[in-house]
């Protein structure tokens, strides 16, 4: 009966270290990642024009508050909210009306992007600010920060700051993302912060041929934390199995487990010897 049970469980283990890695792969290499719309413009950005044939004409500026930049011949151009196209296309249409430039070839190029950025943070690749160039997912963003990392959590936070609002926090879950669930992966905005925590873990020690601290899955019982730590030694008894466990006041308590019980994080699990 324990046997089939193992089997069982270690089956299901399996399969869950196979959904996780393929997780871990699709943050990688997720077709999304870099289907987002153009970067829009805004406040501190530093843009870079070119016009052709006209070197006098060519500049780098800084977008104001205002949304606009400098411009010879032009004064101050309103550029905030564009896309770097849409800026190009009314800086040379501007320069054609006022009769400055016949036929004007204007490039519009960003150098720095600081208006439109969302922070990553916790367990990524590579965590800090990126640019939101249009439209962006939370698996888009996690891909460019070089996917989560092996000891992330599955349940990720994005928290939306609106402009004199209270901050709000979502909860994204990554495998039911991954099992289909597209609600999963929302729209993040500017401002924006995604924080991927650490995984959640367990511990095993006693009469177990590994011990050590182990990624606690969802709804993880005694037995299939047992199999994690390789099962228990000659000298083990799955009848002296104890869990000390951290209550929400700090305080620990020690209770004696079967090995359909549900494990909770930071858990402790210790084996006893058996008596004979």
């Amino acid at each position: 009966m324990l046997i089939h049970y193992l089997k069982n469980t270690l089956y299901k283990d399996r399969f869950l270290r196979i959904t996780w890695t393929w997780l871990l792969v699709l943050s990688f290499n997720s077709p999304l990642a870099y289907a987002t719309g153009e970067y829009l413009l805004g406040d501190g950005d530093t843009v870079s024009i070119t016009v052709y044939d006209h070197p006098d004409l060519s500049l780098t500026a800084r977008i104001s508050p205002e949304g606009t930049i400098p411009y010879p011949l032009l004064e101050e151009v309103a550029i905030g909210g564009l896309t770097p196209k849409a800026a190009g296309r009314k800086i040379a249409k501007m320069l054609m009306d006022r009769g400055f430039i016949i036929s004007p070839q204007v490039a519009l190029a960003v150098k720095d992007y600081t208006s439109q950025q969302i922070h990553i943070l916790g367990k990524v690749n590579n965590p800090g600010n990126y640019p939101l160039e249009g439209e962006g997912t939370v698996v888009d963003l996690l891909a460019r920060a070089g996917g989560v990392t092996k000891d992330a959590a599955d349940v990720i936070f994005v928290v939306k700051n609106s402009a004199g609002e209270k901050s709000v926090r979502h909860e994204i879950d990554l495998l039911r993302f991954y099992a289909g669930e597209m609600s999963q992966n929302i729209q993040v905005t500017r401002g924006d912060t995604i924080l991927v925590p650490k995984m959640d873990t367990f511990y095993i020690h006693g009469e177990v041929k590994r011990s050590g601290e182990y990624r606690l899955l969802r709804g993880m019982t005694v037995v299939q934390a047992l199999s994690v730590g390789g099962g228990v030694s000659g000298r083990g008894s799955l009848k002296r199995m104890k869990v000390t466990r951290r209550l929400a006041d700090g305080k620990t308590e020690e209770i004696d487990v079967k090995l359909t019980d549900t494990l909770e994080p930071n858990d402790v699990l210790y084996v006893k010897e058996r008596y004979f």
